[in-house]
């Protein structure tokens, strides 16, 4: 097989904001896996804060051996975004070379459409408040803080989306004395979920801590090997193919975590519609589900997926799987 590798941008419809920063371009890396007959292709997204680049993800697809198959690539690179990456792609590989579907192959019911979270970027409360009444039409919203000052943006929000479900983003900014001073501000709100309130790695502070707004572990939680350090601290887990190193992963992860008790909420990183197509596989039934990447987008791949008032639609044969 061959296997190659390209870097793509994707412009943004508007300054993407978190705590950590800005951007107005997704850049992605786009892998294709050829048999001669057939090609399959994935997506990923190389994070900063997992100390990934476009270089070393590169170079560590291009270490790859020519006979590498889903089985094998699991123990040739870690979790993360360059696993992933090729795991999606030999998916769609396997898919084209079958003539099925991946939700076939991987013993799956038929996927639906999955009511998705819009993002709202970290701004001013007044320009805050001006996205959320421009989304308000939207069943789920989700706004990223971690600042000293969330709760302004946090009421503008509400006010421009009176009606809209709130899920909360604090990318590890807060900590647990922070969450605790708000948690009750967060309830009159109707904030139904936060992420990653502090830092991974020092989120301790959890144990014993009681939650009445749930929290969901992103940062914290990458394959199953993090479950055993999530008990008591998390009730949910963000489960992201750049996290877990692809599709193959994200499925038995979501697995091990339900059988453990934490809800599922599934992310993407601010990528295309090829990035998301396979986490529409691992997002069916979830607690929530955060693919919105595609929408962030000014413009995407062909053959995008289709969201509307129902969700996200699964992709077409066209896109993915």
């Amino acid at each position: 097989m061959e296997i190659s590798v390209t870097r793509d941008s994707f412009p943004l419809a508007r300054v993407f904001t978190i705590s950590r920063g800005s951007r107005t371009e997704a850049h992605v890396l786009t892998v294709r896996v050829s048999d001669g007959k057939h090609c399959g292709w994935g997506e990923c997204v190389p994070y900063a804060r997992y100390a990934e680049s476009p270089e070393t993800v590169t170079q560590q697809i291009n270490t790859l051996p020519e006979n590498v198959t889903r089985k094998t690539l699991q123990a040739l690179l870690p979790p993360g975004a360059a696993r992933n990456a090729v795991d999606c792609a030999l998916w769609d590989l396997e898919a084209k070379q079958a003539g099925h579907r991946v939700w076939q192959l991987a013993g799956l019911a038929p996927p639906r459409c999955e009511i998705t979270a819009y993002t709202l970027s970290l701004d001013t409360p007044d320009a805050m408040r001006a996205q959320a009444t421009e989304n308000a039409h939207r069943p789920l919203l989700k706004i990223k803080l971690g600042t000293p000052d969330d709760m302004p943006r946090l009421e503008a929000v509400r006010n421009g989306a009176p009606k809209s479900t709130i899920i909360v983003d604090a990318n590890e900014g807060w900590s647990a004395e922070t969450y605790a001073e708000l948690a009750p501000h967060l309830q009159r709100l109707g904030v139904a979920l936060v992420e990653q309130p502090l830092p991974a790695g020092k989120d301790d502070a959890l144990l014993g801590l009681q939650r009445p707004v749930p929290i969901c572990a992103d940062e914290s939680c990458h394959d199953r090997t993090s479950l055993p350090e999530l008990r008591g601290k998390y009730d949910m887990v963000n489960i992201k193919l750049d996290k877990t190193g692809g599709l193959t992963e994200a499925l038995a992860l979501r697995q091990d975590a339900e059988d453990q008790g934490f809800s599922i909420m599934v992310g993407c990183m601010v990528g295309s519609s090829l990035a998301m197509a396979p986490a529409v596989l691992v997002a069916q039934g979830a607690a929530v589900t955060d693919l919105d990447g595609p929408l962030l987008l000014a413009k995407d791949r062909q053959s995008a997926l289709r969201f509307d008032e129902r969700g996200v639609h699964p992709p077409t044969p066209a896109l993915w799987g």
